[in-house]
């Protein structure tokens, strides 16, 4: 499952048009981007950008039909993010080389 720290209840369908129009990598620095679903899952900018009239569509009905999009975000530091729909793997803006910690993990070391 995505990180939700960047979601917002109030993100419409024009926050997420918005996104898709300034491309896939957030200025400044660079840093790619992902969408989530409000059922937690990560969907790669071409994933949401191939199903941006459903993604739309979910948003203002507030559908949970796994395309309603509840926000965006930087992959920071998990090169084993992938979408849910097109199953390719999101970049990662640090941690190419690294896998990722799951939330039990980082809370077991008290972080």
């Amino acid at each position: 499952m995505a990180e939700m720290n960047n979601t917002n209840k109030d993100f419409t369908s024009t926050h997420f048009v918005s996104a898709l129009a300034d491309g896939a990598y957030v200025w400044p620095g660079g840093y790619p981007k992902y969408f989530v679903t409000s059922d937690g899952e990560a969907l790669s900018f071409q994933g949401a950008k191939d199903n941006s009239e459903q993604i739309a569509e979910s948003i203002d009905s507030g559908a949970n039909d796994g395309w309603r999009v509840v926000g965006m975000n930087i992959n920071w530091e998990c090169p084993d993010m992938y979408c849910c729909h097109r199953n390719e793997r999101i970049e990662s803006a640090y941690a190419e080389d690294q896998g990722c910690e799951d939330e039990m993990t980082r809370q077991s070391r008290g972080g």
